[in-house]
This record gives C-alpha cells, sequence and structure tokens, in this order.
C-alpha cells in the first residue's frame, strides 16, 4: 500500500519537519493542522466538529 503526501497552500504551513497530511489507504493522517480560514487568516469559532471540518476542508 502506497502513501502520498499532501503539501497545499489552502492550509497553513507545515512549521516543523512533517507534512500537512499523508494519504495511506482510505486513511488520512494529519499533523499540526489547525482551523484556520483562509479567507480571513482568523480561527474558527466553533466546536470540535466544526474545527475538524474546516481543518479537512483546508487540505482538500
Amino acid at each position: 500500500m502506497g502513501k502520498k503526501i499532501v503539501h497545499t497552500d489552502h492550509a497553513p504551513a507545515a512549521v516543523g519537519p512533517y507534512s500537512q497530511a499523508v494519504v495511506v489507504g482510505n486513511l488520512v493522517y494529519t499533523a499540526g493542522q489547525i482551523a484556520l480560514v483562509p479567507e480571513t487568516g482568523k480561527m474558527l469559532d466553533g466546536d470540535v466538529a466544526a474545527q475538524a471540518e474546516q481543518v479537512l476542508k483546508n487540505l482538500t
């Protein structure tokens, strides 16, 4: 099973030596991602579900 390294300009850049996300099979592993709204540059107000959704939007 191969892996795909994810890099996108829609999510905050990694501040360390790690990838924004790695896809292995049908799983997505993320590291250091925050619920930043790209259009405003501010953190999303909301519960953990809304923040997780924003993180995944940023990575697509």
